[in-house]
């Protein structure tokens, strides 16, 4: 156990081979155990261009930037200057939302716990200068409905971290891009990273990848980053694998960024994910939780315009993974990464993730099929006579059309009495449809994907 020299050999020899299987342009990998790293890069930054990815090349990390947020939270929080249970208005006097009662009551823990329903998925511009945080909470957030009741059931909201990190910056005075360079990098002695776009330029770095080519060719994506008014959310951030091991590494027996009782505090499960998501059960104050083989493993996902980033950590065990990929079809790649490596350094299995039933049984037309919204994408589900079940999933908006410019249609099949999951894994996982509310046999109120709750607009 514990090999880093065999994980290294795995890295060089095989990563290249992984990249090719799954056709994803480049990646990066890198592990910490024992306070030494071993790292791996092989493909392509940019198709367009062909520069190469090296170990040293920066990738968006996405909504791992989460984790970040919830770092300069918690530290607030230290200082006795937030109360998680306080309503936001505590910090924001103005923060609203659509349904007045859920913005009187909403805090911080909400926020952190994605449990206070407001919708999530608002990728508006505001700005592109040190107000867009700002502005965004206070002419994007106004407007945002609820998808389900404050506190009932976890429900991804990058708008509430946004939210968040508005808190930090009122509460110091300073845009979110210098707080994570001040309060985070600074202390961790960060090089190689960017926390706004022309930062990047000054560094070998990834171009996401998107199927928008013939016949679904990956093709360079037509934009760099998400709004700059989601930043907190995972809009801007980019670092190279090592620069995220080193924020890894100052939570396991470290109080560099916070206490002892803080990291335990947020890996204290908050709410249960429905169904699971990526091989997920909790979710604490900002970091996943996941039990795997009877082990404590935390860590975050990121997505952003045609990159992906995972994250895992066993603290107990001393050992961070960081893979990262410049194409949206990478959720294979990155679970055998995982699967490899925390084998080989711990014994630890990785839990498989759901596949289709060899003979499903017929799907339930009442409980599953129906139309369900979000104010950004509609997902029809309809159920035949011969209880086989289609997804048409459509996107509603400008912004949402840039990452899904035509109507997706998707093959189910039944799981078990709540839960349908796709036929197919374009991404290297199937996805698995989870339906809340209503008894067996009774329309579900929402169905949950994506780590979202989708409400029924439509029977």
């Amino acid at each position: 156990m514990n090999d880093l020299a065999a994980v290294q050999s795995w890295l060089d020899d095989e990563l290249p081979a992984l990249r090719a299987e799954y056709g994803v342009p480049g990646c990066s990998v890198a592990v910490l155990a024992g306070g030494a790293v071993a790292a791996g890069a092989t493909g392509v930054l940019n198709l367009r261009t062909g520069a190469p990815v090296s170990t040293g090349s920066l990738f968006q990390i996405g909504s791992v930037t989460k984790l970040w947020t919830t770092a300069l939270v918690m530290q607030l929080v230290e200082a006795g200057r937030v109360d998680l249970d306080a309503p936001v208005r505590t910090y924001l006097p103005g923060f609203r939302v659509v349904d007045a009662q859920a913005g009187a009551s909403t805090t911080p823990r909400h926020l952190l716990s994605h449990t206070s329903g407001i919708h999530g998925d608002a990728f508006i511009a505001t700005s592109r200068g040190d107000d867009a945080v700002a502005r965004y909470v206070d002419e994007v957030v106004p407007t945002l409905v609820q998808d389900i009741a404050p506190g009932s059931v976890l429900s991804y909201c990058n708008s509430g971290y946004t939210v968040l990190g508005r808190i930090a910056e009122v509460l110091h005075g300073k845009p979110y891009h210098v707080l994570v360079r001040e309060l985070i990098g600074a202390p961790l002695g960060l090089e190689r990273w960017a926390t706004v776009p022309e930062e990047a330029l000054l560094h070998s770095t990834a171009v996401g990848h998107v199927p928008t080519g013939a016949d679904g060719a990956l093709e360079p994506a037509p934009f760099w980053n998400l709004p700059a008014s989601l930043g907190p959310a995972g809009a801007m951030l980019a670092m190279d694998a090592r620069s995220l091991l080193a924020f890894a590494d100052a939570h396991i027996g470290d109080e560099t960024l916070v206490k002892t009782q803080t990291l335990e505090a947020m890996w204290r499960p908050q709410a249960t994910i429905p169904g699971g998501l990526l091989g997920s059960t909790h979710w604490g104050l900002g970091w996943m939780l996941f039990d795997w083989d009877g082990h404590r493993v935390v860590g975050h996902d990121g997505g952003t315009y045609g990159q992906t980033c995972s994250f895992r950590m066993a603290p107990d065990a001393g050992i961070a993974v960081v893979s990262q990929v410049n194409s949206t079809a990478s959720l294979g790649v990155h679970r055998r990464v995982m699967e490899r490596v925390f084998d080989e350094l711990a014994g630890i299995t990785v839990p498989a993730p759901e596949t289709p039933p060899a003979r499903p049984e017929p799907a339930d037309r009442d409980r599953f099929s129906g139309r369900f919204a979000t104010p950004v994408t509609e997902l029809e589900i309809g159920v035949a006579d011969d209880g086989t079940v289609h997804a048409t999933e459509t996107a509603l908006t400008e912004e949402a059309r840039l990452l899904s410019p035509e109507a997706q249609r998707t093959a189910l099949v039944r799981l078990d009495d709540d839960r349908l999951i796709g036929t197919e894994a374009p991404t290297g996982v199937h996805e698995v449809f989870t339906f809340l509310g209503g008894g067996a046999g009774e329309p579900a109120t929402h169905v949950f994907r994506g780590g979202r709750a989708l409400p029924r607009v439509a029977a």
